[in-house]
């Protein structure tokens, strides 16, 4: 099987002059990857390219992926991934992967951008203060979620649990998500991406199936992100991930389009 020029195209535009040692030593299987990661898989969905790169750094850090991560930043900054849009996806993580997982990661985004000659830090992008984040984040807590299901949580909360209930929303959500850099789908769709390929966690990513549907994003959207990450999480957690927006995001049946 020779690689196709799709996919000999879509790798140099990532990986400009990269000469491939695998193609040398495993040629077979980096012919089967590439003609899928590379060719097959990009022809499907809409997503563009800073997204599409996004949301695989996203997954690469919650799939503890170093290595790939590092080559796969190289990438998203060749094609117009921005210093501000790489760092926001390894804070992103933070919450949800947590920090001892996110730790090296920040090392080498730091790395990578100083190799390109990019100063450190990066202009602030915090939108809320000691005094205000719980109230901010739970506002934006209210907002990507609902109000009544917010309000449920905290309602439904053991008083021993309150305190967490607490954190999601000043922590979570007022120091991470209300965050510019990135706008609310976007993150979403960060989120998505890093639940489905931590694995194990269904009941979050049926939360942010619905809570992506709510800040705009579509079934299409997520079906996309999934398809996008395949190659690099393996079948099983696409497809636990696609059962899951099939229950909550089921497709429109055939029938009743006119």
């Amino acid at each position: 099987m020779a690689i196709t020029e799709a996919a000999r195209n879509n790798h140099a535009e990532l990986f400009p002059g990269h000469i491939s040692t695998l193609l040398q030593t495993d040629p077979e299987l980096i012919e089967v990857f590439d003609n899928f990661a590379f060719d097959e898989v990009r022809q499907y969905g809409g997503l563009n390219t800073r997204t599409r790169l996004m949301v695989q750094l996203a997954s690469t850090i919650a799939s503890q992926a170093l290595a790939e991560y590092r080559v796969m930043l190289g990438a998203a900054l060749t094609v117009g991934v921005s210093p501000v849009d790489a760092k926001e996806v390894v804070y992103q993580a933070v919450p949800y992967v947590g920090m001892s997982k996110v730790f090296d990661f920040l090392h080498a985004t730091n790395d990578v951008l100083t190799e390109r000659g990019i100063s450190l830090p990066l202009e602030g992008r915090a939108t809320t203060t000691a005094e205000d984040r719980l109230a901010k984040g739970l506002a934006k807590q209210k907002e990507i979620v609902g109000a009544d299901a917010v309000d449920g949580m905290y309602e439904t909360a053991a008083p021993d649990e309150l305190h967490i209930q607490r954190y999601l929303s000043a922590n979570c959500f007022g120091d991470y998500v209300t965050r510019s850099g990135l706008d609310t789908p976007t993150r979403e769709l960060l989120t998505f991406a890093m639940l489905v390929s931590l694995g194990g966690c269904e009941p979050q990513v049926k939360g942010h199936t619905m809570a992506n549907l709510r800040v705009g994003n579509t079934r299409a959207d997520l079906l996309a992100v999934l398809t996008h990450l395949l190659p690099f999480i393996g079948y099983p957690r696409t497809l636990n991930a696609l059962r899951v927006l099939n229950e909550s995001a089921p497709a429109a049946d055939p029938s009743t389009q006119s």
